[in-house]
């Protein structure tokens, strides 16, 4: 099994890192399963697409709240 780091998996769904662990630490965003042994966190294939869906879901929101105004 393939695993991403923190900056990999944004990088790929196209967010920083600090967005990403701001919206896990206000509960926006479920933490990844997987950590190495030094803690830090390790995404599946199956996570980063579950983030890629979050990010496009919310960009999708963003683009609608643009257009109502």
């Amino acid at each position: 099994m393939e695993y991403y780091r923190t900056n990999e998996a944004c990088a790929l769904a196209g967010i920083s890192k600090n967005t990403f662990l701001r919206w896990v630490s206000n509960g926006t965003y479920p933490d990844v399963v997987y950590r190495d042994r030094r803690g830090w966190r390790l995404f599946t294939e199956q996570e980063v697409n579950r983030l890629k869906s979050e990010v496009n879901r919310i960009q999708n929101m963003n683009r609608k709240s643009r257009v109502r105004k």
